[in-house]
């Protein structure tokens, strides 16, 4: 199953499909075992294989595995109306993140506006767990020393980089208003909100996220969508009831 999952991570990060022999080169694979592996993700289509020439890449039937995911858990049901009410009030692409591995974070919901000019991001994105408005709300309220976090911050690449004094300032600014904001260190010109989702134990789940043309944002006023969005996060917090995280442990 481990191997498996390697696999599937290898090909998600791919730019272009890869042959059996990469795939078990760059995983330190035994060949035939890496292949065994393969042919079973085609089975169940999961993985695709270009007959010709032998190359791999993710197919539909994964979308299927988390697609029936999104359906099954009553918390995505929930989630999806919530980031529909904040794009649709505020007419800017909404996402929601979920951490993942403490390594990074990764795209679960989206809603997105009718706007001519809006920024693309897919479900399944991956960023850095500490970067942008949504790092902010990591390193705020997650469990991680001081050392842990210079050390992380930096390997983080911003078109315009905050220092770690003024980086950890901003911190110390999202624990106490309760949401994150960048303000065009992550992307140039753009400004993003975020607001995270917090269980009975103080864990973050879940960041709810809004971006959009920097100027689009101050007419809106920052405080007023970063308050938005830390009233709906609360709002989804209380979907986290103790026995629920006691079956998720």
């Amino acid at each position: 199953m481990t191997r498996a999952i390697k696999i599937l991570r290898l090909l998600a990060k791919s730019d272009a499909p890869l042959g059996g022999s990469a795939i078990a080169r760059t995983l330190d694979l035994v060949p035939s075992t890496c292949l065994h592996i393969l042919r079973a993700l085609v089975d169940e289509g999961i993985v695709a294989v270009n007959p010709e020439t032998k190359r791999y890449t993710l197919d539909a039937g994964i979308l299927t595995l988390a697609g029936s995911l999104l359906q099954e858990e009553s918390f995505y049901r929930a989630l999806q109306p919530t980031i529909d009410g904040i794009a649709h009030t505020f007419d800017m692409t909404t996402i929601a993140l979920q951490p993942l591995a403490r390594k990074h974070l990764v795209v679960v919901a989206i809603s997105r506006t009718e706007r001519a000019l809006r920024l693309h991001v897919d479900i399944g994105s991956r960023f850095p767990l500490l970067i942008s408005a949504s790092g902010r709300c990591v390193a705020a309220f997650g469990s991680y020393s001081p050392a842990e976090l210079e050390r992380a911050f930096t390997a983080l690449r911003w078109d315009d980089a905050p220092s770690f004094k003024v980086w950890k300032r901003q911190v110390e600014e999202t624990r106490r208003q309760g949401y994150g904001v960048d303000i065009g260190n992550y992307i140039n010109g753009v400004t993003i909100v975020a607001a995270p989702v917090l269980d009975p134990t103080g864990r973050i789940p879940h960041i709810l996220v809004a971006l959009g043309i920097g100027e689009q944002i101050e007419r809106i006023g920052i405080s007023t969508l970063g308050e938005a969005l830390r009233e709906a996060a609360t709002d989804i917090s209380q979907h986290f009831s103790p026995r629920q995280e006691e079956e998720r442990s």
